[in-house]
Order: C-alpha cells, then sequence, then structure tokens
C-alpha cells in the first residue's frame, strides 16, 4: 500500500491525488479522504490496474462512439449515421491528437480520454494468500464483488463510492453444519460515512444477519432456506418481513444461534449486546433435510467483524449448550464450494442480444440450474436486485429517481466487472453486447478464461411481444433511437480470437444471421440518434438565453421548426440541410458534420411512423429537399479542395472517433 498518509493532506493535495487517478474531485474533505483512501487499498489489493473505463462494461446504449472503426484510409466514411470525410491532412492531424493526448498528464486530459479505452491490457490476476482452511472464516469466493475481506478474513466491509452506497453486500462464512447446538457473533465497528447519498434515503446504515444454504444468493432472507435478522427490527426469509426483537446499529454486537437438537424443528434465535431475543425461526427437519446451514451477513455501508470462536473471549457469554462454530469439530463441518483453482478452469458466458430478447431470463434459469458453479451475473438487472428496499425493486416506491438510480447502476456494474476480471469466478456477462468492437473490448480483461457467447435471437414477432411485456411489467422502455442504432450495429460474434466458442440459444446461426442483416439496414436507414444531452428538455435553443429542446420533435407546433434549427435550409425539421450542426457530449464542443436529414426523426424501433410531425414531414426521409437531405455539394467549414482548414468542429469530430 502506498506510503500516504491520506488524514494529513489538504484539500488541494488530496484533489491532486484524485486528479492522478481519474477520480472525482468535487465533495467535501472527508468525502475526499474515504475516496482516496478506498482508491489506495484498492491497489494495494491489486483491484486497481490504472485509471477506469467508464465503458469497461456498460450497455451499448449507453456506449459513446464507435471503438474500433477505421479511419486510416483516405475518402468517405459513415460515422454513425454520419458521413465523415478523410484526406492525408486529417489522418495526419488524426495522429498528431492521438500523441498530444497520450503526453499529456491524465488530470489534464479531457473527461473521454481520461476515462476511455479502447483496448483495455488484461488485469493482474488477484495474488491469493496463504491462509488455514480449515479455519472458518469469511469465504472470498462466496461473497460480493464489491464487498472487501480483510486479509484475517474475519472483518470485511463494502465499496461504498458513488452508486455502491444504494447496493447491500452480502458474504457467508466458509463452513456450514447440520446438527447440534451452534453460534457465533458479530459486531458492527462503524457506519460508513455516505453523505454523497439523497437526505431521502431509507435506512442508509442496516445489517442484516442469520443463517442461509450454500446454494443461496447472497441477499440474506429474500429467498428460501434464507434466515436473516436487520437493523430495523425484522426478520426475513423468502422476502416476508416480519416485526422481531429490537433495532441495532454500531457498535452493537448480534448473537446468532442455531439448535438442530431441539426435536422435529430446527430453531434460530438472535441475542443484542448479549441479551436473548427468543427464537426467531422454525424449521422442519424434513423440510431441510439435512441441508447444512452457513453463517452469512447482508450489509450496506456498515464495516463488520465476525467472532466464530477465534477470539480468546466472545463478547458476550454464551447461552448454556451452544459452542461456537469454530470450535465444533472439522469432521462435523460442511465446507462451502470451493473456487476454481485458475483462470483455465472459470467460464465466462457473454450474452448477445438486443433488450428485451430474454437474456437475463435465460442467464437466471442457467445459473440456477449450475449451481456448483455459482455464476456471479454481471448486469444492471442484477445491480438492481441489490437496491431492494424491504425486498422490493425500487421502481415500486422511487420512480421519481429511478434514471438516477440506472445510471449509478451502470457506473457500479463498470467497476464490478474490473474487478472481476481478477477474481477466479464463473460469469455471465448480462448485457446487450451486440457492437462488435464492444464484444472483444469485453473480452480482453478476461483473457484466460473459457469465453463463450451465448446468442439470443428470437424471431422479429417474438421480440416485439417480449418488449411490450417488458414494458408492461417492469416499466423498463429503452428508447427507440437506442434500439435502433443497435440494430444497426448488430454484430454476430463468431469463435476465435476472444471467444472460444458461441451458442445460439433460438434461432440458429443462419436464421439469426438473416434477421440481423434486416436489423442493420433498418438501424441504418433510420438514421442517426438525437443527442442525449437534449432529451428530456423543453423548449428550444434559438439563443443564449433560451431553453433547449429536443433534437428530435415528436409533435412539433411551428411548421417542422422543432429541434435543433441549423442555419443552413430554409425549411424542414431538426436537422436541416447543408453543414450540419450537432453537439458531442464526449468533448462538450459543437460539431459540425454533414448527414441525413432525420425529418424530425419520428421512425419508431418498428419501422412505423411515431408521431406524425407537423409542417408535412413525416419520419426519415433520404431524399426530402425541402428538408436539407446529405448534400454532396455542400459548402461549409471544411474545404477539401481549399485551404485544407479545419474548424473547432472537424477537431471534435476527431477526437470523437479517437476516443
Amino acid at each position: 500500500m502506498s506510503g500516504i498518509n491520506v488524514k494529513k493532506l489538504k484539500v488541494n493535495e488530496l484533489k491532486e491525488e484524485l486528479q492522478q487517478r481519474g477520480l472525482d474531485t468535487r465533495g467535501l474533505k472527508a468525502d475526499l479522504v474515504i475516496r482516496l483512501q478506498s482508491a489506495l487499498e484498492a491497489e494495494a489489493a491489486g483491484e486497481e490496474g490504472g485509471p477506469p473505463t467508464a465503458d469497461a462494461g456498460g450497455d451499448e446504449e449507453h456506449d459513446i462512439g464507435a471503438d474500433g472503426d477505421d479511419y486510416s484510409d483516405e475518402g468517405k466514411h459513415i460515422f454513425r449515421g454520419f458521413y465523415v470525410y478523410v484526406d492525408s491532412c486529417t489522418i495526419a492531424l488524426a495522429d498528431a491528437l492521438k500523441t498530444f493526448f497520450r503526453t499529456i498528464p491524465l488530470a489534464y486530459a479531457p473527461r473521454s480520454c481520461a476515462h476511455r479505452a479502447r483496448s483495455p491490457q488484461p488485469p493482474a490476476e488477484e495474488e491469493e494468500e496463504d491462509f488455514d482452511d480449515t479455519l472458518v472464516a469469511i469465504d472470498t469466493y462466496n461473497c460480493d464483488l464489491h464487498f472487501k475481506v480483510s486479509r484475517d478474513r474475519y472483518s470485511g466491509y463494502p465499496l461504498t463510492i458513488e452508486g455502491f452506497a444504494y447496493l447491500w453486500s452480502g458474504a457467508r462464512a466458509s463452513y456450514g453444519v447440520n446438527k447440534g447446538q451452534v453460534c457465533f457473533e458479530m459486531k458492527i465497528n462503524e457506519e460508513i460515512s455516505v453523505k454523497h447519498l439523497p437526505s431521502s434515503e431509507p435506512d442508509p446504515h442496516v445489517v442484516r444477519i442469520g443463517w442461509s444454504l450454500d446454494t443461496c444468493n447472497t441477499q440474506l432472507g429474500e429467498e428460501q432456506f434464507s434466515y436473516g435478522y436487520g437493523g430495523t427490527g425484522k426478520k426475513s426469509s423468502n422476502c416476508k418481513f416480519e416485526d422481531y426483537g429490537e433495532k441495532f446499529r454500531e457498535n452493537d454486537v448480534l448473537g446468532c444461534y442455531i439448535d438442530f437438537d431441539s426435536g422435529d424443528e430446527v430453531e434460530m434465535a438472535f441475542s443484542k449486546n448479549g441479551k436473548w431475543l427468543d427464537v426467531a425461526f422454525r424449521v422442519s427437519r424434513e423440510e431441510l433435510a439435512k441441508q447444512p446451514l452457513f453463517p452469512h451477513v447482508l450489509v450496506k455501508n456498515c464495516a463488520i467483524e465476525f467472532n466464530f470462536g477465534q477470539k480468546e473471549e466472545p463478547f458476550f457469554p454464551l447461552p448454556e449448550g451452544y459452542t461456537f462454530i469454530q470450535n465444533i469439530p472439522l469432521e462435523n463441518r460442511i465446507r462451502g464450494t470451493v473456487g476454481p483453482a485458475t483462470k483455465a478452469d472459470c467460464e465466462l458466458l457473454m450474452m448477445v442480444g438486443l433488450p428485451a430478447s430474454g437474456k437475463t431470463t435465460w442467464a437466471s434459469k442457467h445459473a440456477t440450474e449450475h449451481p456448483a458453479k455459482k455464476y456471479n451475473i454481471l448486469g444492471t438487472n442484477a445491480i438492481m436486485e441489490k437496491m431492494k428496499v424491504m425486498g422490493l425493486r425500487r421502481q415500486k416506491n422511487y420512480a421519481g429517481r429511478w434514471d438516477v438510480l440506472i445510471q449509478q447502476a451502470t457506473q457500479c456494474l463498470n467497476r464490478l466487472i474490473q474487478i472481476a476480471a481478477r477474481k477466479k469466478r464463473n460469469y455471465i456477462l448480462d448485457q446487450t453486447n451486440v457492437y462488435g468492437s464492444a464484444q472483444r473490448r469485453k473480452m480482453r480483461p478476461f483473457e484466460g478464461f473459457q469465453r463463450k457467447a451465448i446468442v439470443i435471437c428470437p424471431t422479429d414477432e417474438d421480440l416485439k411481444e417480449r418488449t411490450l411485456k417488458r414494458t408492461d411489467e417492469e416499466g423498463k422502455d429503452v428508447p427507440d433511437h437506442a434500439v435502433l442504432e443497435m440494430k444497426a450495429n448488430f454484430v454476430l460474434p463468431e469463435a476465435g480470437e476472444f471467444l472460444d466458442n458461441v451458442t445460439f440459444i433460438e434461432l440458429q446461426k443462419e436464421e439469426a444471421d438473416t434477421l440481423v442483416k434486416q436489423y442493420n439496414e433498418e438501424g441504418r436507414k433510420a438514421g442517426p440518434p438525437p443527442d442525449k444531452r437534449f432529451d428530456n428538455r423543453q423548449g428550444g435553443f434559438r439563443g443564449r438565453d433560451a431553453p433547449y429542446q429536443r433534437y428530435d420533435n415528436r409533435g412539433g407546433s411551428q411548421g417542422g421548426r422543432g429541434g435543433y434549427q441549423s442555419r443552413g435550409g430554409p425549411q424542414g425539421g431538426n436537422f436541416r440541410g447543408g453543414e450540419e450542426q450537432g453537439f458531442s457530449y464526449l468533448t462538450s464542443c459543437p460539431l459540425y458534420m454533414t448527414g441525413y436529414n432525420r425529418g424530425g426523426y419520428q421512425q419508431n424501433r418498428w419501422g412505423g411512423n411515431r408521431d406524425g410531425a407537423a409542417g408535412g414531414q413525416h419520419g426519415y426521409n433520404r431524399n426530402q429537399q425541402s428538408g436539407g437531405s446529405y448534400n454532396q455539394h455542400r459548402q461549409g467549414q471544411y474545404n477539401k479542395g481549399a485551404t485544407g482548414s479545419y474548424s473547432q468542429g472537424q477537431v471534435s469530430c476527431l477526437i470523437y472517433w479517437l476516443l
């Protein structure tokens, strides 16, 4: 670990250290100290190999840029629906920009440079320390990726930076029992500061303690054979919450007791600071079927410490007849699932398919059918499951902040993928992964794993039906322009350099290839997507003090003038004739490019007219002259045959594709 004493650094020194690591420098000094301390600890643990890449695993609808596009040849290229002209001067400028951004300090590079990597290097494998496996301890294989286990393996804490503060983080012990009267203790050492959470966040510091089967997930108390007692004064099993005991918090010590000798039922009870709280759960022996139960903890923004019996003295005297699990003879303890010995034994399944195609359903079913592999599912759906409140998904009671939570979940997912590549486990990457460049980029860090692609490609009719069903049941609706963009760039993976095997689940390769080609054509005809910067904004962008307006005018009222009005072209909607103007949300600079006229961008993902704009412009129209379609004889900032000068827009465009 670095010799830096974080607490003695001044604010400007803290910010400098954070900038060098490409981390956020906003917040109070206490926040900066926690952020830097976490980064230093991650570096010491081998979890940081450089600055994080913003899209190390984000959904393609959030990916920015088109990695892998080759602009080394002169001539006309299509970049995300725009025509981009490249000549020898452009190539020279591109090379110069690449050299420049490699030489300037990371802290002063554009944000897109600091947070993006085209082809990340495989990370160093996490070093394993020698540990006596006969001891009962926190199982480093049987815990969440964002739960950090101490070196002695008796204490731990969750990641709490950014969106991780919303997440539950769980861990199980390495041994379980199915006979006798057994117990362990757990102390809440600290409620970690999470000032970046909104004040409306309910119960930001909670711990749930109890027992579960080795096959259960880490969300204690939210499935069958998973029994937990929480700091809110509730007990839960199979997502049924009931009042029990007392509330508890920082510095409290909880005792957890299980009695297999109480007759026909197995009894589980708890204590708080030595005070017996009576029996919380009774489970039929026949129902449990001699399956061993393991000590289990689930925390939110709290650091905890276990006493399995390794301490000379317990925190509080034990009830008569109970024995610490560590003191149970080894032959009477059952070891939990042991992880793969090498990376070659680990498996990574990359899901490939459009939104709502059935990827998450297949991934969940596959993980359930192969419990011995203990698949870690990496996806925003899995992240949202760990953001539950009282067992309920947040969209049921937090609709006002749903978009913010999705963004937080995506950030968490990117970080988890970085951590995952260093740990020897089995994973399912549950994202769309339809971009060929994204497929390569995401597989590269997992070099040495068994890397396989699972393609879910239903018929177009089935996809429509599943999309509507998901929207009705879950409230999830991916914007049409995002789906069309994915369709335009959909590439079926092939076994080769970065994939060992490709499996087609529904339509097989030939049928899927035909359908994907239709999707490609449909997406390309739809033109470029509206800029995300202007989504959900009202008004127009008419002058310095005027409010913004969306690029896509869905029902504009002023003769089709809705959207971002260019100075060229007398009429039309949105992008209008001549050299068309846009805005790069990567570089925060204006872009001047020649592009398709979208005519209000009315087409939806199924090829229909979405809203019918005023002014007689209906949907996408490549040939409509009055709307300012592509003009091969345009006059604008870039003049290939003149002086060879470039406007700010061309530089921004170059930066856009270079990164």
